[in-house]
């Protein structure tokens, strides 16, 4: 008998063992020209089906609760990724949706600091005048910048694009006067403020 390196057996010509492999192989050719003959092979026949239908009755049942488990675990992972790419808590990821979700975050974010300014702006009286008219024009234009965004969902990919980018653009500014007027530089670092 000759071996191969796979660990089969390949029985030598003229063996008992050779003649029942070529009967199988030949029995094995049979069915399949006669599936072919058929039009069967290769395809969904209704004695597979009943075959697949008995399987599904029995294995269905125990696995059907593993796999909605598994697709809420995947669904609910999901959206914790989206929430922490958009900066917001996972309860409030329905109010931004669309092709400019992340975009009305950044403004939901900046109308949250503007209010946390008002605040903190409301304890001391010297810069609350001035604060309290910064907070007034930047929330009228963060308005102006929700409608813009909104306005873009529903206009062609390159309008909307620029669009995009403008508003983008427009919030950086934003931002970086925010920072300025909580007292943080472009460094970084805080600057406290003397009192006379």
């Amino acid at each position: 008998m000759k071996k191969r390196t796979t660990g089969r057996r390949i029985p030598e010509k003229g063996t008992a063992d050779f003649r029942k492999a070529v009967k199988r192989a030949k029995k094995a050719d049979k069915k399949v020209a006669k599936a072919i003959e058929k039009g069967e092979h290769g395809r969904i026949t209704p004695g597979n089906a009943k075959k697949i239908i008995g399987v599904a009755k029995v294995v269905g049942p125990v696995l059907l609760p593993f796999a909605l488990r598994a697709a809420s675990a995947a669904r609910e992972r999901y959206e914790r990724m989206r929430a922490r790419r958009l900066g917001v808590p996972v309860d409030d990821l329905g109010k931004f949706t669309g092709r400019g979700a992340a975009l009305h975050a950044r403004i939901a974010g900046d109308t949250d600091a503007l209010h946390d300014l008002r605040a903190q702006s409301a304890t001391s009286e010297e810069s609350s005048l001035a604060a309290e008219q910064y907070a007034e024009r930047t929330g009228a234009r963060l308005e102006q910048l929700t409608s813009a965004v909104r306005a873009a969902e529903r206009m062609p990919t390159q309008r909307r694009k620029s669009t995009h980018r403008a508003v983008n653009a427009e919030l950086g500014q934003i931002e970086d006067d925010l920072l300025t007027h909580f007292g943080v530089t472009k460094t970084g670092r805080l600057t406290h403020k003397r009192k006379p």
